[in-house]
């Protein structure tokens, strides 16, 4: 976003103490200042700083939390999804997901993606802009106070590809992570790409032990690059040897591969062995790697569909089942907000600021 006047929650303590110097304040108010606006007060609530301060700061730099357009709540299992207005008017979604271990929260890095992947619907349109790393943290501040509790875990899995807006992404895990604010620590975070290998060789010199997860969805390159066109660029042995090196680079490296079932298209046993004989031949070629598939029914999109429509979806135990006999262990993701459309990118095409449904281009202008 065009804006000459720094955003207050995009600024880590020292960004702020230079701030606060600048206007002549005493550096301890950083921190005051730190601390509230994580906890979601903006700096004209905020009792422990002065009218003259606030008033400083309104000049100096701006503040604007992600405010809740619409919000639908599951029936069937708490599941909470938010259209997000930014302060642009531009529109974002996030998930929050509810388990017996904590809440859980899926955010968007992105208004929109350039990625082109033929199953999103977050693709619909291309990308409008990226997110500043304040856009991306409001997305929890905003969601921790609406639900009135702890968000506990991240999934950058929603609208925009992470890699693909680095450098704020990774300023906003800094601030996410930082002891005076939210303080998520890195295990907790999940950080998924469809495939950006440049940058996963650079996310693994930033020594973050987050979660990679990979978007892979194929065994093979044509059909991977059928439905993911980042693959005409980097193929799925670029993208192995890149996790393989993203993992045996430092202690406490995880990886995790997502693999969105497509009834007649990926999802039969002869799939389940293809995918197995990559996944072990390329990661594990030179020692042992744990490798773990998520595996995941596709959701459906209006004009995203790939499977033929007369064909009938494989049993997802017995696809994982054979990947749990190949040594890589498989789970099914529970199919959370179901009854809400809780995948991303379908509430911001509905939202009227883009006039209803916005139209779906054909899939081969996409390729």
């Amino acid at each position: 976003m065009e804006n000459s006047r720094p955003e207050l929650l995009s600024l880590l303590p020292d960004e702020l103490s230079v701030l606060m110097a600048s206007l002549g304040e005493p550096g301890y108010r950083a921190r005051q200042l730190f601390e509230g606006l994580h906890r979601g007060l903006p700096p004209d609530e905020m009792t422990n700083i002065g009218k003259a301060t606030k008033e400083k700061l309104r000049s100096a730099a701006s503040y604007h939390l992600p405010e809740v357009r619409k919000k639908l709540v599951s029936k069937l299992d708490g599941t909470i999804k938010y259209l997000f207005e930014l302060a642009d008017g531009n529109c974002i979604e996030s998930v929050l997901m509810k388990y017996k271990h904590g809440n859980s929260i899926c955010v968007s890095t992105q208004v929109g993606c350039s990625m082109g992947c033929a199953f999103c619907a977050s693709t619909i349109g291309g990308r409008v802009r990226n997110l500043n790393p304040g856009e991306i943290l409001g997305q929890v501040i905003a969601a921790q106070l609406d639900a009135g509790e702890r968000i506990s875990n991240i999934v950058m899995m929603g609208i925009g590809e992470p890699l693909d807006n680095y450098d704020n992404v990774i300023k906003f895990l800094h601030l996410v992570n930082h002891e005076y604010g939210l303080n998520i620590g890195y295990r907790h975070i999940s950080l998924s790409t469809c495939g950006l290998v440049d940058k996963i060789y650079k996310l693994r010199d930033e020594n973050l032990p987050i979660i990679l997860s990979i978007s892979l969805h194929a065994a093979d390159d044509s059909l991977r690059s059928r439905l993911m066109p980042i693959n005409r660029r980097w193929g799925i042995a670029e993208l192995l040897d890149a996790c393989r090196e993203y993992y045996r680079s430092g202690p406490g490296r995880r990886i995790s591969f997502e693999y969105i079932l497509i009834p007649g298209l990926n999802d039969s046993p002869d799939d389940a062995n293809k995918l197995a004989d990559l996944l072990n031949s390329c990661l594990r070629a030179d020692g042992p790697m744990p490798i773990h598939v998520n595996l995941i029914p596709q959701n459906k999109v209006y004009g995203r569909e790939q499977a033929d429509p007369g064909a009938r979806a494989a049993d997802p135990r017995a696809f994982a089942a054979i990947l749990e006999r190949r040594g890589i262990r498989a789970t099914l993701r529970r199919r959370l907000g179901a009854d809400i459309n809780a995948s991303c990118g379908q509430l911001r095409r509905e939202s009227t600021k883009y006039g209803g449904a916005a139209p779906v281009p054909p899939l081969k202008e996409l390729f």
